[in-house]
């Protein structure tokens, strides 16, 4: 027989008013009719998906037998009975909650579950806790994507934004710890459940606020809580409100990052510097609690003593070095070396070195010290000046070759400059490479020093006399010159005169019809005459002219043809034989000619001679005129 039947069986057998039918007359289906009747008002009536109290009948392996008062009873795992340990604490006849989610199986039986009716009496009270404004206890089990997840009897869902009043970086930090939430948002049929912390953390700290920013005061010493570092500060929570600790009032001394002082938590005590208790905002000083070094600094460190300390920063510009905890001095790098070109102090010095160096100023109220490590040994610029005074010629070995000149070292360490004008005086270089070569050794004289700028200036061409020195008294204007053509340009020609003396004959001093066409009139290397018309030994500058050396020609060609008029009976026949027959070899007037057109000097006319050329010139009359 099945357990049901038996079950039945028995219900049937304690209820009086069956056993009254029993013994009632009558049709025999009528009287099955009746007892099924009385029967299923016996039962009681569950819906499905209804959480009721039932009794624990049997217990077995895997299944627990409860009987809920229906026609049949239902089988539950024994999973669901079973605590964290796996052990049972139920027995026989207990009373336990169920859910009755289908009146019968295919076994006949009806389907129950613990669980359920747990979870069912769970979300019932979390409905009571969102409908009356409750908070309600969780502990956060993982972190999920936008948040934590949170076991409040079932799962919802935190919000990043609602774990607290600040942005949380590290939220895995806050997983297996319990805190209160408020619930935000509520739906049983979807299973949803959305919790607040930050909802909650607002109203206590509304209540603390007013509390602190009564009792707060500027200059007051309070202490606070760490609850958020910040690359430039740390925020302090001093009870309902937060105040800033900014990195600059952290020490007197260098703090690279909050972190190296404080850490999440820490209960420290600061002074408040400044407030504004309209915003709610409070300025926060550590470094306040103590005296200010730089207070006596003077004191403790003139100029010009030798101090020891530790370098704790290196920059393209200079060392920082620490003298003691709050004061730091700076190293430039111009004061590293005398002589030594330091590109970065990396080349000198590591962090944490312990170094000398010698105060060279202070200045208390900017808090700046400056110290210096090349004066830990004798200045060579001062030997320098002493060993090597204007106009003494060294001997050093070029160090470097740049566009503007040449770099000669001394033995002092010191190098001199050789500027690319004071190479030569004559020659046109364009670039020091072009004559000299790395690490040759040379000559120069020194032209100039400046301790404070520390320059060394040197020349080369100096050695030699300037053959422009004096140029004015070699040569006049109104002169006639042969020299040889070294360049010609589009704005004329250049003739040298002697060894790295040039002339120009500018192209307005050319004729036309030459001007048009230099390259064809002459080349580079030929021969040429030209007459001076300016000299400026200043510039270095002597102007030539073609137009005018053909100008002074033909006025010499009528001065000789005029002095023929001297003697009164002289026939124009005679003055026109004079004129076309050449003086003959040996005579004076062709000798001297000759040997200074030789010698490229000047052809020079004399003075006697032009003075009766001019006078005989204005004499003579054509005779048109006569």
């Amino acid at each position: 027989m099945d357990k049901s039947e038996t079950l039945i069986e028995k219900k049937i057998q304690t209820q009086p008013v069956i056993a009254a039918a029993d013994e009632q007359e009558g049709d025999p289906d009528d009287s099955y009719e009746m007892m099924d009747q009385l029967y299923g008002n016996t039962l009681k009536d569950i819906q499905e998906g209804e959480v009721v109290e039932g009794t624990v009948v049997r217990i077995s392996a895997e299944y627990v037998l409860i009987d809920v008062g229906y026609k049949s009873e239902g089988q539950i795992p024994i999973r669901e009975f079973q605590d964290e340990t796996g052990g049972i604490s139920i027995q026989v006849n207990d009373k336990v909650d169920v859910l009755l989610e289908r009146r019968e199986d295919e076994d006949g039986l009806i389907v129950l579950s613990k669980n359920k009716a747990d979870q069912a009496k769970i979300w019932d009270k979390i409905g009571k806790v969102y409908e009356n404004d409750e908070t309600i206890e969780g502990r956060v089990i993982s972190r999920i994507k936008g948040g934590l997840s949170v076991e409040i009897g079932v799962r919802a869902f935190l919000p990043g934004s609602q774990i607290d009043l600040h942005p949380i970086k590290d939220m895995d930090r806050l997983i297996g710890q319990t805190f209160k939430f408020k619930i935000l948002k509520f739906n049983k049929k979807r299973g949803n459940i959305v919790i607040s912390r930050r909802s909650i953390l607002e109203k206590e700290r509304e209540t603390l606020r007013g509390e602190t920013l009564k009792t707060l005061e500027e200059g007051s010493v309070i202490e606070g809580t760490v609850k958020n570092i910040t690359d430039y500060g740390v925020f302090i929570d001093l009870g309902g409100v937060d105040g800033l600790l900014h990195i600059t009032d952290m020490s007197w001394g260098r703090v690279n990052h909050p972190s190296e002082m404080f850490s999440l938590g820490d209960r420290i005590k600061v002074k408040v510097i400044g407030m504004d208790k309209e915003k709610g905002r409070v300025s926060l000083g550590l470094k306040q609690l103590s005296a200010d070094p730089w207070a006596n600094a003077s004191g403790r460190y003139p100029v010009g003593k030798r101090i020891t300390g530790k370098v704790v920063s290196l920059t393209n510009y200079g060392i920082f070095v620490e003298l003691e905890k709050g004061i730091e001095g700076l190293i430039h790098i111009s004061e590293i070396s005398w002589n030594k070109k330091i590109r970065h102090p990396s080349q000198i010095v590591s962090l944490n070195d312990v170094i000398e160096a010698i105060i060279l100023s202070v200045d208390p109220p900017k808090k700046r010290i400056s110290l210096g490590i090349k004066q830990l040994e004798p200045n060579p610029w001062n030997i320098v000046k002493d060993k090597y005074p204007v106009g003494t010629i060294i001997e050093g070995t070029i160090k470097n070759i740049t566009e503007f000149g040449l770099f000669v070292g001394l033995d002092e360490g010191i190098d001199g400059l050789v500027h690319i004008s004071d190479l030569s005086w004559t020659k046109k270089i364009k670039h020091p490479g072009e004559v000299y070569k790395k690490a040759q050794k040379i000559q120069a004289i020194v032209l100039n020093i400046d301790e404070k700028q520390e320059r060394f200036s040197l020349g080369v061409k100096q050695l030699e006399k300037d053959p422009w020195e004096g140029i004015s008294h070699k040569y006049s204007p109104g002169e006639v010159f042969e020299g040889k053509v070294t360049n010609i340009t589009d704005f004329g020609i250049f003739l040298e005169l002697a060894e790295g003396i040039e002339g120009l004959i500018h192209i307005s001093e050319i004729n036309k019809d030459k001007a048009g066409k230099l390259s064809e009139f002459v080349k580079v290397g030929d021969s040429l005459k030209a007459l001076i018309i300016h000299i400026d030994e200043a510039d270095r500058k002597i102007g030539l002219s073609l137009k005018g050396l053909e100008k002074k020609t033909e006025d010499d060609e009528a001065k000789k043809y005029l002095t023929v008029q001297e003697a009164p009976a002289t026939s124009l026949g005679e003055i026109l034989e004079t004129k076309a027959t050449p003086p003959e070899k040996g005579t004076r007037e062709n000798t001297e000619s000759e040997g200074a057109e030789k010698k490229g000097e000047p052809i020079k006319e004399e003075p006697q001679a032009e003075a009766a050329a001019t006078e005989n010139l204005t004499e003579a009359k054509s005779p048109s005129e006569e």
